[in-house]
Parts: structure tokens; C-alpha cells; sequence
């Protein structure tokens, strides 16, 4: 079957959502530079204020951003033609490139206190962003082991989708409100005379990039919980394999481009208890959420 988007539910609302996402996700990332070359000392890597604004700026494009467009990424109408392994590969791509920009967040963080003599980890913030990072480098170390490597067994992937997709979740809401603590924590210490609470230009000008990330957040966690415009199951479903056969998610999906019926005798279910566990699979590995 040819999946495209004549067959999504609401195309024409999704596209209108995705636009605005990707709008709202683009325009944070300028106002982070704008923030860091208009109102402070731009970017450096000398262990001053330049270094530490590395942090900002790589948190929203690549924590926030670049993580947002991974989670949605299977719900692209468009790539349902394409080979769900590629898919997976495009995912975790993402989010492999959102944990290097969030890591050097980190290092340079740490490395402008220290050049300062100003503790580290010691507020809410540093606390909630340190584990974010842990558990989302985790989450992606799993999610390569169990669902992009074809070891796994096709229950423990099963098992664990659910809580690979909740954990995505939390972990990206879990971002944004740790980004939001930490840039109401620097303006509060950074602004003196104009003070934070006298909403000089610059307090007004983060506190409106702080309501695009609840937005950019908002539409994606929207469309990443619409069960309607998930990437469709493949109507010839695969066989099992066994570990050393062909990986999952590489056997069929060449024919969904054009509808060729050419190989479905390869395809055909060797019995009813194969095919309902290849459809949970199938669903689960769709849904996808790094």
C-alpha cells in the first residue's frame, strides 16, 4: 500500500501545526542570539561571559529544537514512503546531534564558573538540567541497543516502546521547564541597575523567548500525542526472523513506493500468533520517541 498524505486524518491542521512549530522552534533559536550578541558579550570559548553563552544558545537549538523536530519526525506524512530503518536512523541522528550541543552546553557551563571561582550545582536548575542530560544520553544509548539494532527480541522491544515513548516525552517537557528556570535565574543575577524586577528591554525581550519555548513545546507534544496522525502499520506485515536474519524493518518497505505485490509471497504470515506480534512491533516501532 502507498502511504502519503491523501491518507492522513486533518493533513491540512497537522501541516498548519507543523509550520507553526518549525517557525516558533527557528525564531527561539535567533532570539537566544540576538539575547547573547545584543545584550551580552556574543560567543568565546576564553572562560568569560562568551563561553558561558554558548549555554543558552545550544540548550534551545539543540535540547529544545533539534529534540522537538526528532520526536515528530515519524508523523511527517511525506517519509511515510520511506523505510522505517531510515526513519529510525533520521531519528536517532537528531537526537544523537541534541545530546553532542547539550554535553558542550554542560562543559562550558562548568568550565566559565570554574574560571570564576562560582560554584557549580547548587541550584534547582543545575540540578534538573544535569539529569536531563543523563537520562536523555541514556534514553539514546537504549534506544539504539533495543530498537535500531536487530538483537533485541522482538517482545523486549514491544515491552519497552511505551516506555521509551513516555520517557522522550518527559524528558523534552523536562527540558523546556529546566530552560525556563535558567534563564529567569540569569537575568535575575545578570540584571543589576536597570534590576530584573524594573522589566528594563532585556527582561522583556527573554521573558518573550521564554513563552516561545511553551510554545514550540506545546505544538509538539501535541502532535506527537494525536494517535490519528502516527505513521500508518504496513498492511503485509513481516515475518519473524531470527537474531542473524534480515534486520527488522528492512524486508518489505521497499514495496510500499509503488504498491508492487512482486515479493509478497516472501511476505506471507507463517502463523496468526507471528502476525499479531509483528503488528505490536510495528506499531510500537513507528511510534518512535528518543
Amino acid at each position: 500500500a502507498v502511504h502519503g498524505t491523501q491518507k492522513m486524518e486533518d493533513y491540512g491542521r497537522f501541516l498548519a501545526l507543523l509550520v507553526s512549530a518549525l517557525l516558533v522552534g527557528f525564531v527561539s533559536v535567533i532570539f537566544s542570539l540576538v539575547w547573547v550578541f545584543h545584550y551580552s558579550e556574543g560567543l568565546s570559548w576564553d572562560g568569560g561571559l562568551g563561553e558561558f553563552n554558548w549555554h543558552p544558545v545550544l540548550i534551545i537549538t539543540g535540547f529544545v529544537f533539534i529534540q522537538g523536530i526528532a520526536i515528530i519526525v515519524y508523523r511527517l506524512p511525506w517519509t511515510w514512503k520511506c523505510s522505517k530503518l531510515l526513519m529510525k536512523f533520521i531519528h536517532a541522528g537528531l537526537n544523537t546531534i541534541a545530546m553532542i550541543l547539550a554535553i558542550v552546553s554542560m562543559v562550558a557551563v562548568f568550565e566559565y564558573h570554574n574560571a570564576r571561582n562560582i560554584p557549580n550545582m547548587y541550584s534547582l536548575h543545575s540540578w534538573i538540567g544535569l539529569t536531563a542530560v543523563i537520562f536523555y544520553s541514556l534514553q539514546l544509548v537504549l534506544g539504539f541497543a533495543v530498537f535500531l539494532l536487530p538483537f533485541a527480541p522482538v517482545p523486549l522491544r514491544a515491552a519497552l516502546m511505551p516506555i521509551h515513548v513516555y520517557s522522550g516525552l518527559t524528558i523534552f517537557a523536562t527540558v523546556i521547564a529546566t530552560a525556563l528556570m535558567g534563564i529567569t535565574e540569569k537575568l535575575i543575577f545578570s540584571l543589576k541597575n536597570p534590576s530584573y524586577s524594573a522589566s528594563p528591554p532585556e527582561a522583556t525581550f527573554v521573558n518573550c523567548l521564554g513563552l516561545l519555548l511553551v510554545i514550540f513545546g506545546a505544538l509538539i507534544l501535541w502532535m506527537a500525542s494525536r494517535q490519528h496522525w502516527k505513521r500508518p502499520s504496513e498492511e503485509n506485515v513481516k515475518v519473524l526472523r531470527p537474531i542473524g536474519g534480515i534486520p527488522e524493518g528492512t524486508e518489505a518497505e521497499s514495496t510500499m513506493t509503488d504498491g508492487s505485490n512482486a515479493d509478497k509471497s516472501d511476505l506471507r504470515i507463517n502463523s496468526e500468533a507471528a502476525r499479531k506480534q509483528n503488528l505490536k512491533l510495528d506499531e510500537a516501532g513507528q511510534r518512535s520517541t528518543m
